[in-house]
């Protein structure tokens, strides 16, 4: 197998900002994946109707971040890929929702200030795999929810081509809720 590189990067323009802006869950069935013809790391649409659940977000501690592993012994490779989020406020609906998350191992799409939109989890799917529920001591500490999740897969994050928040057929009716 060839693994040769087919072109370069220049340095691009300074418009670029960080921070995950919103997060989608989905604990359907994806089905069959459509890839971009000329780009086979962006996703342009999935078979089957998956319903992913939109949690917005606010604030600089909601971060994604894919670490590459790589063993020259093994032979091996993979991208680790996690999210750290938070909800500010406690309340029981959201306490009941992050419960059945905590329980479930969905794939995610993030979505940053950029207008990129990220699946993790694509094939082995994400899971909970920390977090807190917390009231600070002070009346300006943080009070809400903290979740890590980790998902590690076999190439990196595939981009989604498309924009998730409209549905129509080219995004095999991808339902929004939320």
């Amino acid at each position: 197998m060839a693994c040769d590189l087919t072109s370069g990067r220049a340095i691009g323009c300074f418009d670029n900002v960080s921070g995950v802006k919103a997060v989608y869950f989905s604990v359907d069935a994806l089905g069959a994946i459509t890839y971009d013809v000329t780009n086979t790391d962006q996703i342009t649409t999935f078979a089957g109707t998956p319903e992913f659940f939109q949690y917005d977000l606010k604030g600089s501690a909601n971060t994604y971040t894919e670490t590459i592993t790589k063993d020259i012994n093994n032979g091996t490779s993979f991208f680790a890929q996690s999210l750290a989020i938070q909800f500010p406020k406690l309340e029981a609906k959201t306490h009941k929702e992050l419960k059945l998350l905590v329980w479930a191992s969905p794939t995610v799409i993030i979505e940053d200030y950029n207008g990129n939109y990220l699946v993790m989890g694509l094939e082995n799917k994400a899971d909970v795999t920390g977090g807190t529920v917390v009231t600070g001591g002070a009346r300006g500490d943080f009070s809400g929810y903290t979740l890590t999740m980790t998902a590690e897969e076999r190439v990196p994050a595939n981009f989604l081509k498309v924009d998730i928040t409209t549905t129509t057929a080219t995004v095999s009716a991808v339902q929004i809720t939320a």
